[in-house]
C-alpha cells in the first residue's frame, strides 16, 4: 500500500520540480539583464568613438579606449537634468554631454597620450605603492618640484623623466601630504570615487547648504528631494535673473554659460592682471563658454576696483566663482554671508575638492581631479587619462545642473562643486590600477 501524502504538503517530487522552475526562471533573468547591460555598454562605447572619444582616450602606440565604466549614462542624465529643469525656468536647454568632453581637443588638436595628459601639462605617474596624477602647466609649478620631490637641486622645467623615477620609489602619502603643502595638483588614482552612484538625474560631489532661515537644510552629497524644499515663493524665471561669473577656465564658465542659453544675463568680471586663462587656449573654445556674455574689467589692486567687484555681486542673482575661499576672502568676500544679506540668491564655488578640512586649500586641474575621482581608462600597463581634462566639463554640466534644480525650489543656496568628487560620483566600481 502506497505511502499517504498529509494534507497540505507538497510531495518531494512538486518540490523539486518548483525549485528547479524558479531556478531556471532566475538564470534566464540574470542572463537577460547581463544581455541588456552589454547592449548598452555596446552603445555606449560607440557613441563614445562617435564623438571622437575614443582618440582622446589611450596610449598613443595603442588602441583607443572606452569610456571608464557610468560616466556614459551618468552624463546623459546630468544633461536630461538641465533640459527639463531650464524648460521650466527659461529656454530648454539640450547639451551632447560628449561632445562637451570632446570639443576641446578637436578645436585644439589634441590626440591620446596614455600617461600623459591630452594637453600634455599632466601625468600619471607609479608610486612605490599606486599611482598618482601630477598636473605642472605652469613655470610656478615646476619651481616646487625640487621640494615636492625632497631634492636639494631644483627640476628644469619639462624633466618628467626625472620627476617619474623619483617618484617611483616614494610613498603615495608622502608625495600627496608634500604635494598639499605646496599648493600643487596632485592626486591619488581612485582617491575620491564615490562607493555610490548618485541618484539619478541628482548630481553627486556638490554639497548644497540652504541659508533661507526657518527652511531645511540639504545634505552634504547631493541635492535634497524637491518636496523636501518646497519654497512658497515658487521658482525664479531665468529671464529675469543676472548671474555674474567671476570663474575661469572650464568649468565655471560652462555653468554660467548654459544658465545663459537657459534666459538668464550673465556678466563675466575678470581682473585687468589676471584675465581668464582659458584665453590662451584655442579661440573656439573660449567663445563656446564666454560668447554671449557681457565682458566687465575691473582693477582689483584698487579700491574703485574692489568696490565694482563687490557692486557686481550685489546685482547678480546667481554667483559663478572658482576662486578658493582665501583669494575671496581677500577681496571682502565671504559667500555666506553674502548669501545672508539678501542678494545674490545662489552661490555657486567651483573648487578641485570641496571646502571641507583638509581639502579647501587643495589645487586641481580637470585631469588630475579627473583622476583622483577614478575616471581613468585602465590597461594591462595601467591607467591612461580619460578623454581632455574630463573633471572639468563634467563638474560643469554637473553645477549648471544643480543651479537650476536650486532655482527650482527656491530660497538662498550655496553650492560647492568639487571637481574631484563630481568625478567620482560618475566612476562606477570598474578596475583601479
Amino acid at each position: 500500500m502506497g505511502r499517504t501524502v498529509p494534507e497540505g504538503t507538497v510531495p518531494p517530487a512538486d518540490r523539486a520540480d518548483r525549485a528547479d522552475r524558479a531556478d531556471r526562471a532566475d538564470r534566464a533573468d540574470r542572463a537577460d539583464r547581463a544581455d541588456r547591460a552589454d547592449r548598452a555598454d555596446r552603445a555606449d562605447r560607440a557613441a563614445w568613438d562617435a564623438a571622437g572619444l575614443g582618440e582622446l582616450t589611450g596610449r598613443p602606440d595603442g588602441p583607443p579606449l572606452g569610456p571608464p565604466p557610468g560616466l556614459v549614462p551618468g552624463l546623459r542624465d546630468l544633461a536630461a537634468a538641465v533640459a527639463r529643469d531650464s524648460s521650466l525656468l527659461g529656454r530648454e536647454v539640450r547639451v551632447d554631454p560628449l561632445d562637451l568632453l570632446a570639443a576641446r581637443a578637436r578645436e585644439a588638436g589634441f590626440g591620446r597620450g596614455g600617461a600623459v595628459s591630452c594637453g600634455g601639462s599632466s601625468q600619471l605617474l607609479r608610486t612605490a605603492d599606486g599611482w598618482v596624477a601630477a598636473s605642472l602647466p605652469r613655470s610656478t609649478d615646476w619651481e616646487l618640484v625640487a621640494a615636492w620631490l625632497g631634492l636639494a637641486s631644483p627640476v628644469h622645467e619639462g624633466a618628467w623623466g626625472a620627476v617619474a623615477d623619483i617618484v617611483a620609489t616614494a610613498p603615495t602619502g608622502v608625495l600627496l601630504g608634500r604635494s598639499e603643502g605646496l599648493g600643487l595638483p596632485v592626486a591619488v588614482v581612485g582617491e575620491r570615487r564615490a562607493p555610490v552612484l548618485p541618484t539619478e538625474g541628482r548630481p553627486g560631489g556638490i554639497a548644497v547648504t540652504r541659508l533661507t532661515p526657518g527652511l531645511p537644510s540639504a545634505g552634504p552629497a547631493e541635492l535634497a528631494d524637491p518636496a523636501e524644499l518646497a519654497d512658497p515663493t515658487g521658482p525664479a524665471e531665468l529671464a529675469d535673473l543676472v548671474v555674474a561669473d567671476l570663474s575661469a577656465l572650464w568649468a565655471g564658465p560652462l555653468a554660467a554659460a548654459l544658465l545663459g542659453a537657459a534666459g538668464a544675463r550673465v556678466r563675466k568680471v575678470e581682473s585687468v592682471s589676471r584675465p581668464d586663462g582659458a584665453r590662451r587656449g584655442p579661440t573656439a573654445h573660449y567663445a563656446s563658454l564666454n560668447a554671449g556674455k557681457e565682458d566687465v574689467v575691473v582693477d582689483l589692486a584698487t579700491a574703485a576696483g574692489r568696490a565694482a567687484l563687490h557692486r557686481e555681486v550685489a546685482g547678480a542673482d546667481v554667483v559663478v566663482t572658482s576662486s578658493r575661499p582665501r583669494a575671496l576672502g581677500q577681496l571682502g568676500l565671504d559667500p555666506a554671508t553674502v548669501l545672508r544679506e539678501g542678494r545674490p540668491r545662489i552661490w555657486l564655488s567651483v573648487t578641485g575638492y570641496g571646502s571641507g578640512p583638509g581639502s579647501v586649500d587643495r589645487v586641481a586641474f580637470g585631469d588630475d581631479a579627473a583622476a583622483a575621482g577614478g575616471l581613468v581608462a585602465v590597461d594591462d600597463r595601467g591607467p591612461c587619462f580619460c578623454a581632455d581634462a574630463v573633471a572639468d566639463p563634467v563638474t560643469g554640466l554637473a553645477a549648471a545642473a544643480a543651479v537650476l534644480a536650486a532655482l527650482l525650489r527656491g530660497g538662498d543656496h550655496l553650492l560647492v562643486a568639487s571637481m574631484a568628487d563630481v568625478a567620482g560620483s560618475l566612476a562606477a566600481a570598474g578596475p583601479l590600477p
